[in-house]
């Protein structure tokens, strides 16, 4: 992922609202989102080149999503697939708060990374580019390639939006939010973050939605979880030059994590 905007236990009808655009190279081979074959506890879309996966949530409610630290330092070869910390916390039994503590400690294999890790009634952050783990507090937030709510324009814009959705919901909700996603304005010289990649290569990732080459939002995601547990999973995929090339669409009622149907 390259930009998350989310909304934990403080909109009046979902505790949680996540709103995503996974950037990648359109090269890369992907699956759409759907509860997987090898695990069908987890739903989600998924990197079929390393096997991991961006977002994804639980039957029985664990969400997770991941997204890359951008710097002037290159990356390193022979890293570990940064996909793989979404798919362990989904695959496994940790709570977030002692997932991210047990990742802590090897975060310096992978890559640049954030990591979200939570459930409807907790949320953490990790970054080892940051100074460790972190509660996220109910409040509306905004993670893109830096630490949590770092000002990026696009943050600083989809949090703003976000807010101002709070009271909407049902289909209206999920159409403004992707075209929240959607948005591919360039952001000022002035505004623009100095991460080492340079000025031309900053104003064609300062979008929400990224378009360029070889690389660009290859899918938007919109999650929500409402107060009675049901869960709603939309995916729209997009190839080069940013046209829509499917929608995955995935609800379902979540299962108590004691249910035999989750052991």
């Amino acid at each position: 992922m390259c930009l998350i905007l989310f909304a934990n236990r403080t909109h009046p009808e979902y505790p949680l609202v996540i709103a995503a655009n996974r950037d990648e190279a359109y090269a890369r081979p992907t699956a759409p989102a759907a509860f997987w074959e090898d695990d069908p506890r987890i739903c989600g879309g998924r990197d079929l080149e390393q096997g991991g996966t961006w977002l994804g949530v639980t039957r029985t409610g664990a969400f997770a999503a991941v997204t890359n630290f951008r710097s002037s330092i290159g990356a390193k070869n022979n890293t570990r697939s940064r996909g793989e910390l979404v798919a362990n916390y989904l695959r496994g039994r940790a709570g977030p708060a002692d997932y991210v503590a047990q990742v802590h400690p090897a975060a310096g294999a992978y890559n640049g990374f954030n990591l979200l890790a939570g459930n409807l009634a907790d949320l953490h952050f990790l970054s080892n580019r940051g100074d460790g783990c972190q509660i996220i507090e109910p409040g509306v937030h905004g993670l893109s390639n830096h630490l949590l709510n770092t000002p990026w324009p696009k943050v600083e814009r989809g949090k703003q939006r976000l807010g101002e959705l709070l009271h909407s919901r049902g289909d209206e909700l999920v159409e403004a939010l992707f075209a929240m996603l959607g948005e591919r304005t360039v952001a000022a010289d002035s505004r623009l973050p100095e991460t080492g990649v340079g000025v031309v290569r900053e104003r064609i990732l300062s979008p929400a939605f990224i378009i360029s080459p070889a690389y660009g939002t290859r899918s938007s995601t919109v999650l929500l979880i409402d107060r009675h547990r049901q869960v709603s999973f939309i995916e729209r995929s997009f190839g080069e030059g940013g046209v829509q090339i499917g929608t995955a669409t995935v609800t379902f009622q979540l299962e108590s994590a004691l249910s035999p149907a989750a052991a």
